[in-house]
């Protein structure tokens, strides 16, 4: 478990994380999401005792990480997969890291198959392509066998299968009762992996709720009908806070009703439904309206077409 309370940090006169507090629980895959520049870095590197709160305090399985006598038997963290010595093999650099905690030479192996890199184990890692250096960091992350795992863009030049690999491994992982933590600009992805969600902006909190509850929440959600009369069903629903797009073939799109609203102004008017279904945004288009007053970086406006820039 992972725990932030109040958690701060200020370099010099910029603030990059601001009274944050939040706590991971195991059994679940939580997604750390944030537009860039919103402090999942500096959290994460908190979190690891890689930077010191300016105050507040985050602890991993009841401590501060450093007050662990054996850290990587309680957190395995992947960061930067590729901050490895290029010169050492996969099999050496992993060694090096378990003689450091007295992790046996037989658990390398493990990770090192866990992982699916026993072909090129013995290799120099600087020959390793983006994927396979991922597949390092990951048994990197795991050598340890910890409870909880803290990893940052872990699908990052991963193939599909590479992907779906991951993905598995997660879920097997907080099968087991284990805490994640898992940070990813691939919103896509996110929706398929994580059950909960912690999102920042500036530093601060937006969001700790639910995937589905994250997506419910946004706003944009629409609903598509689809009826022989939908040009006397559009009139009935038309109103002040109601958007009604005529899309052809009998369909409607309504945003601003919800779908059992409609269904009972049809009913109302004896106007038969062929489809009614509520459409909701995805996982990236809730995290795009949710977080856009939090970007630190917007793009320039357009210029209209035709005028000179």
């Amino acid at each position: 478990m992972i725990e932030a309370r109040a958690l701060t940090k200020r370099y010099g006169g910029r603030t990059a994380v601001a009274d944050l507090g939040f706590t991971v629980r195991p059994g679940a895959v939580t997604g750390f999401l944030g537009p860039n520049g919103a402090g999942k870095s500096t959290t994460m590197r908190m979190i690891l005792g890689l930077d010191a709160p300016t105050s507040g305090s985050v602890t991993v399985n009841g401590k501060r990480y450093a007050d662990h006598p054996a850290p990587l038997h309680e957190v395995g963290a992947m960061l930067e997969a590729r901050a490895i010595h290029t010169g050492r093999s996969a099999r050496n650099h992993l060694l090096a890291l378990a003689a450091t905690t007295g992790i046996p030479r037989r658990r390398v192996d493990e990770v090192i198959d866990i992982v699916g890199l026993r072909e090129v184990a013995r290799k120099r890692v600087g020959g390793f392509s983006l994927g396979m250096g991922q597949r390092l960091g990951i048994a990197s992350a795991l050598l340890g066998d910890p409870s909880t795992l803290v990893l940052d863009e872990p699908v990052n030049g991963l193939d599909p299968e590479g992907i779906l690999w991951i993905r598995n491994l997660l879920k097997d992982l907080v099968a087991q009762g284990r805490t994640v933590l898992l940070s990813s600009h691939l919103m896509s992805e996110m929706a398929l992996t994580a059950e909960h969600l912690i999102v920042i902006g500036r530093g601060r909190l937006i969001a700790d709720m639910s995937v589905a509850d994250f997506v419910r929440d946004a706003a944009g959600g629409s609903v598509r009908v689809r009826t022989d009369d939908a040009d006397g069903l559009r009139r009935l629903l038309a109103g002040p806070d109601v958007g009604v797009a005529t899309l052809g073939g009998g369909v409607l799109e309504v945003t601003g009703l919800a779908s059992d609203r409609i269904g009972r102004i049809a009913a109302d008017h004896a106007i038969a439904l062929a489809e009614l279904t509520p459409q909701q945004p995805s996982l990236e288009e809730a995290f795009m309206e949710l977080t856009r007053d939090s970007v630190e970086f917007q793009p320039p406006a357009r210029e209209p077409e035709g005028q000179p820039a």
